[in-house]
């Protein structure tokens, strides 16, 4: 009877420290850091991939520009774009294209 109750306190104590230690560790932030770090590489891989085959593929529109000064780009069904900082292409209206700033 006397080893039993030796073993069941043992199991006890071995359990609640197990808990209080599961308990008292701070919540691990590295997962969302790396996911974090991940998807910025892959925007700006996909930018510089789509940046580049707008400039191999179609036409650059010199003396316009798209909104925060974006180079503007036409393809060969005289669409009008830009890439945005994920790599995507978006498309605009001729309406919509602004004038380069002339530096006087």
């Amino acid at each position: 009877m006397k080893n039993l109750l030796k073993v069941a306190v043992v199991a006890a104590g071995i359990f609640s420290f197990g808990q209080a230690r599961a308990a008292s560790m701070p919540q691990d932030t590295s997962g969302h850091k790396i996911k974090h770090a991940a998807k910025s590489v892959g925007n700006a891989t996909a930018h510089a991939a789509a940046t580049t085959d707008a400039a191999v593929v179609d036409k650059r529109y010199e003396g316009k520009y798209g909104p925060d000064g974006r180079a503007v780009y036409i393809n060969k069904h005289s669409h009008y774009y830009y890439i945005n900082k994920s790599g995507h292409r978006v498309y605009l209206k001729k309406s919509e294209l602004r004038d380069k700033p002339t530096n006087n």
